[in-house]
């Protein structure tokens, strides 16, 4: 089956420059999957849908830049420290971490499990913040930094199921190559987010770690939109079904608060700018037109 064109086809950009650079990013893309396992040359080549020589290729020029490495053992392919430094100069692109951080570690030392933070990203969802819990037997079921396709895991699915129904039929096409190659059926993800949005939440009794379970929460706006998924993973004998309810009625408030200071934060930089350009915020305008 030929990859997404969304995915790699720079044709829409018009020139080849634009596609080459499309192509380096996807590339990227598949190697952050890897974290520090490493990626090989032929996962690549499958997950992009390009072939092996310009894969090949494109890896080489990103060794020589420093954006890639190579694993002299293993041969397999890792996102470099030059992609790193150059993420360091947006370090603060990511607010709702900072925000989030408190609620996390109530939640790892309340429930006593392992607390996760994942933010969408295109067509994938990325874990940007994790909190071990005070119980000796810990679950650290993914690491910060692990990319996964938009449904995968439980944060996924709950960042999926909050999209409109024809945006997440999109991004689960997008994602099919990478989808089948995780053994799951695109059709039965779609109908499970339909359940989550139904439920308010995502549930899954067997986890990522064999003897696991975890469940997830959106974060949202007060205008509705989810900006995060709020997780816990624990061993199956700390999260029996009767406990579900109780946890995760604990975990929408948790992702309540945030999402109120998360709105309060976005509201405040509204203002700062309205400020600065001489243009009045909508709070401004609302009481002048009161006056």
């Amino acid at each position: 089956m030929a990859a997404p064109s969304s995915l790699i086809d720079g044709t829409d950009a018009g020139t080849a420059g634009a596609q080459s650079v499309r192509r380096a990013l996807a590339v990227l893309r598949v190697l952050a999957t890897g974290q520090e396992r490493g990626v090989r040359l032929t996962d690549v080549v499958a997950h992009t849908g390009l072939n092996r020589p310009t894969v090949h290729r494109i890896l080489r020029v990103l060794v020589e830049e420093g954006a890639v490495e190579q694993d002299p053992a293993t041969r397999r392919y890792l996102v470099g420290g030059e992609v790193s430094l150059l993420g360091l100069a947006r370090s603060s692109r990511f607010p709702i971490r900072a925000i989030a951080e408190p609620h996390l570690r109530h939640l790892s030392e309340s429930l006593g499990d392992t607390a996760f933070l994942t933010i969408r990203n295109g067509t994938d969802s990325v874990c940007i913040d994790r909190r071990a819990g005070s119980f000796p037997v810990k679950v650290l079921s993914i690491e910060i930094g692990a990319r996964r396709p938009l449904g995968v895991g439980v944060s996924g699915l709950v960042l999926l199921a909050s999209l409109p129904p024809a945006e997440a039929a999109e991004v689960v096409e997008r994602n099919v190559r990478r989808l089948e190659a995780l053994r799951i059926d695109p059709g039965e993800l779609l109908a499970r987010a339909v359940r989550v949005s139904r439920d308010g939440y995502a549930y899954a009794p067997v986890g990522v770690v064999p003897g696991s379970r975890a469940v997830a929460v959106p974060v949202r706006l007060a205008d509705g939109r989810t900006v995060a998924g709020l997780a816990i993973a624990t061993i199956t004998e700390r999260l029996p079904d009767a406990r579900v309810e109780t946890v995760v009625a604990q975990m929408h408030e948790r992702a309540r608060l945030i999402g109120a200071q998360a709105a309060e934060l976005a509201h405040r930089k509204s203002a700062r700018r309205a400020s600065a350009s001489g243009t009045p915020s909508s709070s401004n305008r609302d009481a002048s037109s009161r006056q």
